[in-house]
């Protein structure tokens, strides 16, 4: 088992140095286990002493708040807050009556304007590549293709002649 310790520092011997790292370890765990069992012995005492105040009189809990935030600037607070709301209401109606700057009309015609600029310098017309593939390939094409590709395979057999 010592043979395949690795100490963290350089030693003499794995064997005593396996040993005195685990001797240590135990001592730290010794303390630890110690620290717990000291709080949970505290924590008893204090539960204990409580069970006993409540034994010793009335026997109900007082576990009810009756505390009241009374906050000095409150009502300061709640002024300004409806004043901020008034501000927005009458910012909100005045938005409501302003008239729009920009025409929305004239950017839709000048949108149908531009999409026939590009359909008058387009190579192709637009949508004609989905329009190809959703049209079913007749015999014709398929003959013609046929003999297209026969032409191609001809023509690069001479080539490689």
């Amino acid at each position: 088992m010592h043979r395949a310790y690795e100490p963290v520092l350089p030693c003499g011997s794995k064997l005593l140095q396996q040993r005195w790292d685990l001797t240590c370890y135990r001592e730290h765990r010794r303390k630890l286990e110690e620290d717990h069992l000291s709080n949970i012995e505290r924590n008893n005492k204090k539960l204990l002493e409580k069970m006993s105040t409540i034994m010793r009189t009335t026997g109900r809990v007082d576990n009810m708040n009756q505390y009241k935030s009374n906050s000095l600037n409150r009502e300061k607070r709640q002024r300004e807050l409806e004043r901020v709301t008034r501000e927005n209401q009458a910012m909100q109606e005045r938005l409501k009556r302003v008239e729009p700057q920009y025409n929305h009309l004239k950017w839709l015609e000048d949108w149908y304007k531009s999409e026939e600029h590009l359909d008058k310098i387009a190579r192709y017309p637009r949508g004609w590549y989905i329009a190809q593939k959703s049209k079913p390939k007749s015999k014709a094409r398929k003959v013609k293709s046929a003999k297209n590709s026969e032409k191609i395979k001809n023509i690069q057999v001479r080539r490689s002649t």
